[in-house]
């Protein structure tokens, strides 16, 4: 019986104490080590072709979406309509 030996390479990364410490106490509660998790994530882009998860801002939005709200407030900074109240703002949107 023969075995497969792979070859291995190392990365190093530098990262803020805070960001690491916060992701290995979380990373720990789910009984995984930053080495696991890393591979795990590595393996995942892999498989997905890309990351494997979506791309947010701090206010939980995806690019994609915070880019939209950012053009429709830019439109609505434009736009000539004003409302004198939220009432009449959501009668105006539903029409």
């Amino acid at each position: 019986m023969s075995t497969i030996t792979q070859q291995t390479d190392q990365i190093q990364i530098r990262i803020d104490s805070k960001t690491k410490s916060q992701a290995k106490k979380i990373l720990e509660n789910l009984g995984l080590d930053l080495s696991s998790a890393i591979k795990m994530l590595l393996k995942q882009i892999i498989n997905a072709g890309t990351l494997p998860y979506e791309i947010r801002d701090v206010n939980g939005f995806t690019l994609k979406k915070s880019r939209e709200l950012k053009e429709a407030m830019i439109e609505a900074r434009n736009s000539n309509k004003r409302f004198k109240s939220g009432h009449n703002l959501i009668k105006d949107a539903l029409l």
